[in-house]
C-alpha cells in the first residue's frame, strides 16, 4: 500500500471496471468516496452501495438526479431540436455534465482535491467528465486511470481485470458479459464496441433492451396530445384512454413507455468522435424521438421564418458543443440563452400517433400560430 494521499471522489457505476479502480485507488494511498448517480439506469443501488463499502470506500453517495436531468439538460436539448451529425440525440453527452455537477459538489462538500472516472482513453466521455469538472471547479484534479500507463499496462484486457478482482475479493459477474458495451440513462441506452466494431455486422435482435421490435409491436397505435409552453412539454394526454401526465419527469417516463411499446427511437450510426476517430454506435432514444418530432412541428407552426433559419444554425453548433463536452463553456451558455429566447412563442398542442417504430404528426393548434387559413386558402 502506498503512502496516504488525499481524498478522491470516484464516479462509480458498480461494475467491474470502477470496482477495480476503487480498489486500485486505495492501493495508491487515496481515500475513496464513491458517487453513483441514479440517472434512470437499471441498477440495484442498494447492492452497489454495499459493494463499494465492502471494497473500502469511506463513504458512498447515491443521488437521484432524474428530475434534474430532464429539466436542466434534456429540456434545453428539446428546445434546440438537438441532433449530432443529423442522427444522434445526445443521450450520453447530456448525462455527463449532470453527473459532473454532482461530482464537483460532493468534492467541495468533502474537501476532496481529486475526482476520478472510469472512462476509456479513446472515447468522448473522458472529455465530457473532465471539461465539466474543470469548468465548475478549475482547481480540481482529475484522475483518469485508463490513460495512466501504470494502470492500463497492468490491465491490458478484461482477463487481467478479472484476475485482479478475484485476488482482491471484488465480486465478478456470474453471467456471461454481452459482446458489446452499454450505457443507459433515462433518455437513452447506447451499445458499442465488441462485435459491433465491425460496421458491417448487423446488430443481433436480442441487443435492444429499451424498445420492442417494431415488427412485433402492437397493431393499434397510441395517439397522444402533447402540449408545449415556451418550447417545453407541459402535458401529455393519451386520447385512447385519457391518461394524462403533467410533471416533467412523469411525462418523460410515460413517453418512454409508449415509445418503447411501439419500437420507436432506434438508430444505428457511424459518428465522428471528438477525440479524432469514427465509431459505430447503436442507440435507443424512445421519449426523445417523440418529443423531437412534436417540438419540431409546433416550432415550425409558431416561429418566424427568419428567426427559425438563424435558430437552426445555433442548434447545429449547440449539438456539436454538447457532444464534445462543452456544456458549461461560455459559448454553450450563450447558445442556450439565445435558443431559449427563440422559444417564447412556441406553445400549443401537437397530436401524434406512435406506431410500428414511427411517430406520425396528425395535427396541431396554437394560440401563437402564424398560420393564416384565410390567407393561404386556394
Amino acid at each position: 500500500m502506498a503512502e496516504p494521499r488525499d481524498t478522491v471522489v470516484l464516479a462509480y457505476s458498480g461494475g467491474l471496471d470502477t470496482s477495480c479502480i476503487l480498489v486500485w485507488l486505495k492501493e495508491q494511498g487515496y481515500t475513496v468516496i464513491a458517487f453513483l448517480a441514479n440517472i434512470g439506469q437499471t441498477e440495484d443501488f442498494d447492492a452497489a452501495q454495499k459493494k463499494a463499502l465492502a471494497l473500502g470506500a469511506k463513504k458512498v453517495y447515491i443521488q437521484d438526479v432524474c428530475r434534474e436531468f430532464v429539466e436542466d439538460f434534456i429540456w434545453p436539448a428539446v428546445h434546440a431540436n438537438a441532433l449530432y451529425e443529423d442522427r444522434y440525440m445526445l443521450g450520453s453527452a447530456l448525462a455527463r455534465p449532470c453527473i459532473a455537477r454532482h461530482l464537483v459538489l460532493i468534492a467541495q462538500e468533502e474537501g476532496a482535491r481529486y475526482i476520478a472516472h472510469g472512462a476509456t482513453g479513446k472515447g468522448n466521455d473522458q472529455v465530457r467528465f473532465e471539461l465539466g469538472c474543470y469548468a465548475l471547479c478549475p482547481s480540481i484534479k482529475v484522475i483518469a486511470p485508463w490513460r495512466m500507463p501504470e494502470f492500463y499496462q497492468r490491465f491490458p484486457g478484461r482477463r487481467e481485470l478479472m484476475e485482479y478482482a478475484q485476488k482482491h475479493g471484488i465480486p465478478v459477474p456470474v453471467t456471461p458479459k454481452a459482446p458489446w458495451s452499454m450505457d443507459e440513462n433515462l433518455m437513452h441506452i447506447s451499445y458499442e464496441a465488441g462485435i459491433l466494431e465491425n460496421p458491417k455486422n448487423r446488430a443481433p435482435l436480442d441487443l435492444y433492451t429499451k424498445t420492442c421490435n417494431p415488427t412485433t409491436s402492437p397493431d393499434v397505435p397510441d395517439e397522444l396530445e402533447i402540449e408545449f409552453e415556451k418550447g417545453v412539454p407541459v402535458k401529455v394526454t393519451n386520447t385512447r384512454n385519457g391518461v394524462t401526465h403533467r410533471s416533467a419527469l412523469e411525462l418523460f417516463v410515460y413517453l418512454n413507455d409508449i415509445a418503447s411499446k411501439h419500437g420507436v427511437g432506434r438508430v444505428d450510426i457511424v459518428e465522428n468522435r471528438f477525440v479524432g476517430m469514427k465509431s459505430r454506435g447503436i442507440y435507443e432514444t424512445p421519449a426523445g424521438t417523440i418529443l423531437y418530432h412534436a417540438h419540431l412541428d409546433i416550432e415550425a407552426f409558431t416561429m418566424d421564418r427568419e428567426v427559425r433559419k438563424i435558430k437552426q444554425g445555433l442548434s447545429l453548433k449547440f449539438s456539436e458543443l454538447v457532444y464534445n463536452g462543452f456544456w458549461y463553456s461560455p459559448e454553450c451558455e450563450f447558445l442556450k440563452h439565445c435558443i431559449a429566447r427563440s422559444q417564447q412563442a412556441v406553445a400549443g398542442t401537437v397530436h401524434v400517433s406512435v406506431f410500428k417504430g414511427q411517430v406520425y404528426i396528425l395535427g396541431r393548434e396554437s394560440p401563437h400560430s402564424l398560420y393564416n387559413e384565410e390567407l393561404v386558402s386556394l
